[in-house]
């Protein structure tokens, strides 16, 4: 199944606000395992970048002015995605910055089925933090690069959070060469007769063959050792 596990960064966090898109980065899955695959990008938001924004990414007006408009990148985008599974932490808000951008540029909204692994991580661990620093403690994935959210860092750990959420690297039982070549292990019943268990116990005239079979051997180890 191709996926892509998405993250974008804004001005804020509203965008009925009028707070924009400034960076996105996807990277692309199949069957939960990253092909390498990725599409990164900055934006020119058209606006002055909150402190308080900044402070979460980085991404400051001067780095953002010569970035492309998401008019833009649009295209390549959404050629990118295509119908694939989006997989995003907190999915909601990035959703909806992205359709919010996307109506701006008269797009039609995303209507990809998506996972947010936000609501997986919550039934999985009741009452625990899920955000993507603690799911990464708690998978010890290594994110000593995150000093700043950045959106395709954040894609690449959420890539192997969704993986550990999704059962781990083993989830696939050694299955995964058949797996991504389609095929599908198929347990067919047999019609043969089935042989009646044989007895453990010998027979009487086993018992004899077995002795005369002994008196052939010269010397044997057994007779020596007593």
């Amino acid at each position: 199944m191709r996926e892509i596990v998405l993250d974008t960064e804004t001005t804020g966090l509203d965008p009925l606000a009028g707070h924009r898109v400034v960076e996105v980065g996807c990277i692309e899955l199949l069957n939960t395992v990253a092909t390498g695959k990725t599409f990164h990008t900055y934006f020119n938001p058209e606006m002055i970048m909150p402190a308080g924004a900044q402070d979460i990414h980085g991404l400051s007006d001067e780095f953002l002015a010569d970035k492309p408009l998401f008019a833009d990148k649009v295209e390549e985008f959404l050629e990118f995605v295509g119908d694939a599974q989006l997989v995003i932490h907190n999915a909601q808000f990035d959703i909806g910055f992205l359709n919010a951008e996307l109506e701006r540029v008269g797009k039609p909204k995303l209507m990809n089925a998506y996972v947010d692994t936000v609501s997986v991580a919550r039934r999985k661990f009741p009452g625990q933090r899920v955000s993507l620093d603690a799911l990464c403690e708690r998978f010890s994935i290594d994110n000593s690069n995150r000093i700043k959210h950045g959106a395709l860092l954040d894609s690449e750990l959420l890539a192997e959070v969704y993986l550990e959420l999704s059962g781990g690297r083993q989830r696939d039982l050694g299955l995964a060469a058949e797996i991504a070549g389609g095929v599908t292990a198929v347990l067919v019943a047999s019609n043969l007769p089935v042989r009646p268990p044989r007895p453990h116990a010998p027979s009487v005239a086993e018992l004899a063959a077995h002795a005369e079979f002994l008196k052939q051997i010269k010397e044997p180890m057994w007779l020596a050792a007593a």
